[in-house]
């Protein structure tokens, strides 16, 4: 499989960090199939190339809300849940039926009532446009 957004993600680093993309930014591709057999999931190409990218990079995984570590992703309410906010308010995820469709919807969850809203992003567009405002919003602060 051809990569598709490995690019777009590691040009976060240098967009929002003002340092260059390293490898020690990402996770191996052979580590994350590993992970993945383990838990038994199948994950979109969007999210594991996003791992795959800047997956040990903690200052984007924890930039505002807190993306999971992949030994972390897991299956719920049929989704794969992927993101929390600090207060665990609110999770994110994809519907799980759909992890062969490469940038998936993203849908997120209200933890208080259990209820599921369509984000009306995939999920490439969902981080690249989460970032930006995180990235923003502090400059602008």
């Amino acid at each position: 499989m051809s990569e598709i957004f490995v690019e777009k993600f590691r040009a976060l680093v240098p967009q929002y960090l003002e340092g260059a993309w390293e490898a020690a930014d990402g996770i191996d591709t052979a580590d994350l199939d590993a992970i993945f057999t383990e838990l038994g999931i199948q994950v979109p190409q969007a999210l594991r190339e996003f791992l795959h990218a800047v997956g040990n990079c903690e200052e984007l995984m924890e930039a505002y809300y807190y993306f999971w570590d992949p030994e972390e992703l897991e299956i719920e309410d049929g989704y794969l849940l992927f993101l929390e906010d600090e207060d665990e308010n609110y999770t994110w995820g994809m519907r799980s039926d759909q992890a062969d469709i490469p940038d998936p919807i993203v849908w997120r969850r209200n933890n208080a009532t259990g209820a599921w809203v369509n984000e009306e992003g995939t999920f490439s567009e969902f981080v690249l446009d989460m970032l930006d405002w995180v990235f923003t919003e502090d400059d602008e602060n």
